[in-house]
């Protein structure tokens, strides 16, 4: 009499489940999210890049807008990185301290406008923003 194990020794290969699509509403809460979560900047100091990363990586599978408004927030928080590191730079000459505090407005004001439209579920693209992510 032979041993047999109580299983089979083939096993069918583990599937991952489908992805669920999101639904309309459900789609400009995360594309919102996309860009609110560059907020988290004031809490932590790398959380605008960081935020519209993770939601971006977490939905951009389910919906079609979520991965568009992910990348242009990342992208947009890529630029404006480069932009406050230039005109860190050019403080040196006294020109920096107005652009730092034009780059702050600008990036707030731009960030909120995106996360209304996201809201409405139109696509919003930021001006004066590099495209890193395509």
């Amino acid at each position: 009499m032979s041993m047999q194990p109580p299983y089979s020794s083939q096993q069918p290969p583990y599937q991952l489940p489908p992805i669920r699509p999101l639904p309309p509403q459900e789609e400009r809460t995360w594309g919102m999210l996309c860009h609110l979560s560059a907020l988290s900047a004031f809490v932590t100091g790398i959380g605008a890049i960081l935020g519209p990363l993770i939601v971006w990586l977490i939905k951009k599978d389910q919906s079609a807008f979520v991965d568009a408004q992910g990348k242009e927030s990342v992208n947009f928080q890529l630029s404006c990185l480069l932009y406050f590191i230039i005109s860190g730079l050019l403080v040196l000459v006294l020109i920096g301290i107005p652009l730092l505090i034009a780059v702050s407005i600008f990036w707030l004001v731009e960030v909120i406008i995106a996360s209304v439209a996201a809201n409405n579920g139109t696509y919003h693209r930021y001006p004066l923003c590099i495209r890193f992510i395509s």
